[in-house]
């Protein structure tokens, strides 16, 4: 439900719309001009102890626009600042009739996924409303389907954190010494040896390299990674430290952030600040299908820094 809140506000168009002011007199200039050009909804209000479930009253018959949004309730937390990844509850209620029509309360399933990088400050206007708030807020977001209709998503900010941006824990010390020979530069960036007549078997191999103390990645999760990926003679075919980027890969199938199966197995069961070597075989990575410069049949080596996991 939570991950509509990037979608709701994939369409603005903050230019035509009224001057609602800041969010909180706490945000970055930036994100304060964002929100002067958003809408706020009326009549929409919360009642209920902070960081708990809020009771939400929405009269019946509005009608919310995507990219509006309404405070409903001020936090009493810590400060949520740019480059923080936020964790949420979220309601959402059916605008025309006032009823909740899902929660995240219920079951206990918070969404992670509001992760305020400057690009993602630029891409998600309402995002912008987020920075400024203290955890415990509760604040209401407008959806429109584009059949005109209207959801409202009342989210609660319940933590906060940072993501790493490089693996950080303990090296691990007995790598087998048939694997590929994996090297560091110094901003982090892997760098592989292969070994001499090197043939990779065709099991899955999940050799972590530096151990991180993080939480341990389950099946359900979504991690953030950096990786570097090498076919066997030693070609470089993609890497994210390239492109200055980072992933967001499921561990699990049918979720917005697809990978092989041999990145969702190789995952499960590492922890968030670990570097992991994969050596994945062509049955849990491309099989028999060419993939861009990756021939058919390719067995894949990838280096992954895991730096967060929601």
């Amino acid at each position: 439900m939570c991950g509509t809140l990037a979608a709701c506000g994939s369409d603005s168009d903050a230019g035509n719309t009224k001057d609602s002011g800041s969010s909180s007199s706490s945000a970055s200039s930036g994100a304060k001009d964002t929100v002067k050009g958003l809408r706020q909804i009326a009549g929409v209000s919360a009642t209920g102890e902070l960081g708990k479930k809020p009771t939400v009253s929405v009269p019946k018959g509005t009608t919310v626009e995507n990219n509006a949004y309404a405070v409903l309730q001020q936090g009493d937390g810590e400060t949520i600042e740019e480059g923080d990844r936020v964790c949420a509850q979220g309601i959402m209620i059916d605008a025309k009739d006032a009823s909740e029509v899902a929660d995240t309360w219920t079951d206990n399933t918070p969404d992670c996924s509001i992760n305020l990088t400057a690009d993602n400050l630029k891409q998600v206007p309402l995002y912008n409303v987020i920075v400024g708030q203290k955890l415990n807020a509760s604040v209401a977001f407008g959806s429109n389907d584009g059949s005109g209709h209207s959801y409202i998503l009342v989210y609660t900010f319940i933590s906060k954190s940072r993501d790493l941006t490089r693996a950080e824990g303990d090296e691990v010390a007995d790598v087998p010494a048939d694997l590929p020979k994996v090297t560091r530069a110094k901003d982090g960036k892997p760098s592989i040896e292969i070994p001499k007549g090197y043939k990779p078997g065709d099991s899955l191999v999940a050799q972590p390299l530096i151990k991180g103390k993080g939480k341990e990645v389950t099946d359900h999760n979504t991690v953030v990674v950096k990786y570097t990926g090498w076919l066997t003679d030693g070609t470089q075919f993609d890497s994210s430290w390239d492109r200055g980027s980072t992933l967001d890969a499921d561990t699990y199938s049918g979720g917005s952030h697809t990978v092989i199966d041999g990145w969702q197995q190789g995952m499960v069961g590492q922890t968030v600040g670990s570097q992991v070597l994969l050596v994945i075989p062509p049955s849990l990575g491309y099989g028999d299908t060419k993939q861009g410069s990756i021939p058919a049949n390719s067995t894949l080596i990838f280096v992954v820094d895991i730096l967060a996991a929601y």
